[in-house]
Parts: C-alpha cells; structure tokens; sequence
C-alpha cells in the first residue's frame, strides 16, 4: 500500500519538483509516512543519509500539530453530521489500537511507532497520545525516538537487504 501511494504521489510530482521534496512530502502522508518515503528516495537514488534525514523530517513535521491540536479539530468535526460518524470510527479503532500499545505506557507507544507495519507510526502514535491525553513531554520524545527506530529499520531493509530488488 504504501509503495503504491509513493508510486502516485511519484508520478504526479516527478520532475515538477525536487524529488527531495517529494521524498519529505511522501513521509509526512498518514499511512504512507517514512516507509514510503525511504522507498521513493532508493528509487530516486537518494543516499541513505540524506534519505534518513528528509524522511525523520517529514515524518516528524506533523507530530506536534496531532499532538497539540486533533482533540479540537475531532470535536469540532463530531457536530459536522458528514463527519461525525467518520471521526467515531477513527477513534473508537485509535482506542482499540492504544490498549495494545500503552500496555507498557511509554515503552508501549515507543515500540508501537518504531515496529514500521500498516497502521503503526507517527500519525497514528502521535493520534493515541492525544485523545489519551498523554502529556506532550512525555509523548513527544517517545514519539520522535520511535521515529527514528523506525527509519532505521526502514532504511535498513530498503538500503540493505531489499536494496538489490528496490
């Protein structure tokens, strides 16, 4: 799915801009975030650094603004009837999502945004903070650790061990 999204966003964008900035842009899509992001910079021939860093940085840009700012912006889609049902579902599977992660509090949500698999990640940790009103010093280095996990693993396999096929 999110070599797929990289893909689209790849051929609708290359060439118009730098594909730095497609790679940043690609991290900081929900679902997609850094996998798909470490997968568009292999294919643009990105170095892994480099690659490590736009996709950190991409995928970390709208972690504070999740944190700081989704409860508001749910509430205030719950009275909108096209949206309320949408933002019900959303949160009633954020809710299912955390008792697994915050089974182990911090250590929970670090190894929740860290393993790099569908559905786990900086958004979807960053959105389990929030509406469990997690403290944002708390959650925010969490977060931003397990981030960076992730773009290891990432990096590694798409660098390392799948960087022959990729």
């Amino acid at each position: 799915m999110a070599e797929h999204i990289a893909d689209v966003v790849i051929s609708t964008f290359g060439g118009i801009v730098p594909n730095e900035l497609i790679v940043f842009l690609i991290s900081m899509l929900p679902i997609v975030e850094l996998r798909g992001g470490m997968f568009a910079a292999k294919l643009f021939e990105i170095g892994y650094l480099k690659a490590f860093l736009i996709c950190y940085a991409g995928n970390m840009l709208p972690v504070p603004f999740i944190l700081l700012f989704i409860r508001r912006v749910f509430r205030f889609l719950k009275n909108k009837k096209i949206f309320s049902e949408i933002v019900k579902k959303l949160e009633d599977k954020t809710y299912l999502r955390s008792e697994k992660a915050l089974r182990w509090k911090g250590l929970g949500l670090l190894l929740f945004v860290a393993i790099p698999i569908p559905g786990t990640g900086g958004w979807t940790g960053s959105l389990i903070a929030a509406l469990l009103e997690m403290r944002i010093r708390v959650s925010f280095p969490v977060i931003a650790f397990g981030v960076f996990i992730a773009d290891l693993i990432m990096g590694g396999l798409i660098y390392g061990i799948l960087g022959s096929i990729v």
